[in-house]
């Protein structure tokens, strides 16, 4: 399995402080990981650094072998596509306009849509179950709709690397399950490397391919059998009340 996502010894933070550094580890093609920790861990940090949306203190992130800092940002757009967490700014757009962005890294100086752009637009409906909504002004859809449509603009942008921050947001249990769903099987049949980050501890178990925590500070990364049995799992998020058993099923504590 060739690395679509090589980091390394990488520094995160703002300014002169420092949130995370000695980072190191690789993502594959074919791959859907969740990256899990509490709030204020760096979660944000470290995927807007690995998309190249903000400096990296030190060390170096590569897609494809290709250092990110050294892509203007339409190379950028073809490589990483990008879901951050809050609602962007749409105007009149309606919704098919919208995820039809999606294809600008590919399309010409008038930005005019070939019969294969179209198709990657319809299917990127099809697939974050945001079709019959095609039509729909944006500013009318609710929150949960929209989530759907930012992911499906994504999904448009057909790239190597797909970041997400929370693409979970918004959405009842089964949107939920059925998005983190729809990000494998996009890793696994299309070759994509998907990274996201989620609270939903349990679909992050039982629907990404590997985990990678922020715990204690540091980064770690391996499979959820593996972050059960070390007790990685449940020292990142200990004092929060949240137990796991052998399974990977978490329960409260009253």
């Amino acid at each position: 399995m060739s690395s679509a996502l090589q980091v390394r010894d990488l520094a995160i933070g703002h300014g002169n402080r420092s949130l995370l550094s000695g980072i190191n580890f690789d993502i594959g093609a074919r791959e859907s990981v969740a990256l899990l920790g509490v709030n204020g861990s760096g979660k944000s940090t470290l995927l807007r650094t690995l998309a190249g949306l903000q400096p990296a203190l030190t060390g170096e992130v590569r897609v494809e072998g290709v250092p990110i800092a050294l892509l203007g940002a339409a190379q950028r757009a073809r490589k990483v596509a990008v879901v951050l967490t809050g609602r962007p700014p749409t105007g009149q757009l309606d919704v098919e306009t919208l995820v039809a962005l999606g294809r600008q890294p590919w399309t010409g100086r008038w930005g005019t849509l070939t019969t294969d752009d179209r198709a990657q637009v319809d299917r990127a409906l099809r697939l974050t179950g945001a079709d019959h909504l095609r039509q729909k002004a944006l500013h009318t859809c609710s929150d949960g709709e929209c989530q759907k449509v930012i992911i499906a603009r994504a999904i448009a942008q057909d790239t190597p690397l797909i970041l997400l921050d929370e693409p979970t947001a918004f959405l009842d249990l089964p949107n939920r399950a059925a998005i983190v769903r729809m990000l494998r099987q996009v890793a696994h049949e299309e070759g994509k490397c998907v990274l996201f980050s989620t609270h939903d501890l349990q679909l992050a178990i039982d629907l990404s391919d590997r985990l990678l925590l922020i715990s204690d500070g540091a980064l770690w990364t391996g499979t959820h059998a593996e972050a059960l049995n070390t007790g990685t799992l449940e020292r990142t998020f200990a004092g929060s009340g949240i137990r796991f058993d052998s399974g990977g099923t978490h329960r409260f504590e009253r």
